[in-house]
């Protein structure tokens, strides 16, 4: 079923991520880590329908989502960088197979951060985050969702990597074999795995080499 909302607050939280905060119809419900498809309410792009995650709490009175923007293509994030309060979105179906099995550890690139984001504040919220890791890869230290919230909840178990700068203290470096290595002590946990179409076949391959089992691992299908 599809819903016609409006759009309470939109802003920019990182140069090219912008959060939409958006009327909740009654009786809405998803889990965390679930996504829908969004198209914006207009003529030209209601036909338009793009996936995006919930990052609100579950029991909040608003929807809210992470977008990341693409100014440089003509397509539904540019036009969603335009949109601002008053305008309104279309909700189309809830899916998506993210969802916490239990502790363990979170890998996510650049807005595949997402997800998690909603399991995290869930998690924290009830007191349960602790046993979880996250992993977090990004370009740049701008890049980086939410980092201040993030380190909050997870403080010690928040992870953060650039592959393109050096920051002093951080590495700049690619996720690899050696780094999973060297970075996780036991591969017969969960692992929760968000970004890039082919970082996640990379990281999920690699899990799997190193003794994680297939069920074990979480991920978009």
């Amino acid at each position: 079923m599809d819903h016609v909302v409006k759009v309470l607050k939109a802003n920019f939280i990182t140069h090219d991520v912008k959060s939409f905060v958006v009327e909740k119809p009654k009786g809405f419900s998803y889990i965390p880590g679930q996504a829908t498809e969004i198209s914006i309410n207009h003529p030209e792009w209601k036909s338009e329908l793009r996936p995006f995650t919930f990052t609100s709490l579950t029991d909040s009175n608003y929807l809210e989502f992470m977008i990341k923007i693409y100014k440089d293509r003509n397509g539904v994030t540019n036009e969603l960088g335009k949109i601002n309060a008053g305008d309104e979105l279309i909700l189309h179906d809830v899916f998506g197979t993210i969802n916490y099995k239990g502790p363990g550890i979170f890998i996510a690139a650049g807005s595949g951060i997402t997800p998690f984001i909603s399991i995290f504040r869930e998690l924290y919220k009830m007191n349960q985050l602790r046993g979880n890791r996250l992993i977090y890869v990004n370009k740049t230290s701008e890049d980086v969702i939410m980092g201040n919230e993030l380190h909050k909840m997870l403080k010690n178990d928040f992870v953060n990597f650039y592959t393109r700068e050096n920051v002093v203290g951080f590495t700049g470096r690619r996720i690899d074999r050696n780094f999973l290595i060297e970075n996780i002590v036991n591969f017969s946990q969960n692992f929760y795995v968000c970004g890039p179409e082919d970082f996640v076949t990379t990281v999920k391959k690699i899990l799997l080499d190193l003794g994680a089992t297939a069920e074990a691992i979480v991920f978009e299908e």
